[in-house]
């Protein structure tokens, strides 16, 4: 049996669990998401917690029993908590700001990077050098902060682009005569 599958996820005060024909559908404060279960793993419902069972003894039912509930105790947190990952823009002249559904972006282009900002997603600028993604979906979430960096990725010899806030850039040494 997977280490991971063994452990309950315990649902919290607020959020609702139900699943109904091969859906697991998770709600709470900070919205709503749905998952299709997998047929290998058995998810059971009882009282507040949700345990997950392989159906056979095979290597790819155990995976998956592992992998479902982290991807579920993943939803539970985020329709409770929610998840948020912050970026750092460094270079002069860079700036970000948020307009309606949009992301307006000024990496040192000739023209502004206008990004669009999907459903389910919040995203803040508290400084026009920070940005701030957040949402209920832990794997959007990442999904939309790599979106953003991909547009200007640190450079190793000043450090300009889009960072993660927690990121290291290794720099370089310029070249020498």
């Amino acid at each position: 049996m997977s280490r991971i599958a063994k452990y309950p996820v315990s649902i919290p005060k607020g959020v609702d669990a139900k699943i109904a024909a091969g859906v697991l559908s998770v709600k709470g404060p900070k919205g709503q998401l749905q998952y299709n279960l997998h047929p290998l793993v058995k998810v059971s419902l009882e009282g507040d917690s949700a345990t997950f069972e392989a159906m056979d003894e095979s290597t790819i039912s155990n995976a998956m029993s592992g992998t479902m509930r982290a991807l579920v105790n993943n939803m539970v947190t985020g329709v409770s908590k929610g998840f948020e990952k912050k970026l750092t823009i460094v270079g002069v002249g860079y700036r970000a700001a948020v307009q309606g559904r949009n992301l307006n972006l000024s990496l040192g282009f000739s023209h502004p990077v206008v990004y669009a900002i999907p459903e389910g997603i919040t995203i803040e600028t508290p400084s026009q050098t920070e940005i701030v993604v957040r949402g209920a979906d832990k794997q959007m979430v990442g999904q939309v902060a790599s979106e953003i960096r991909r547009y200007r990725e640190p450079e190793p010899y000043k450090g300009k682009g889009v960072r993660y806030s927690d990121e290291h850039v290794v720099r370089k040494e310029a070249k020498k005569k």
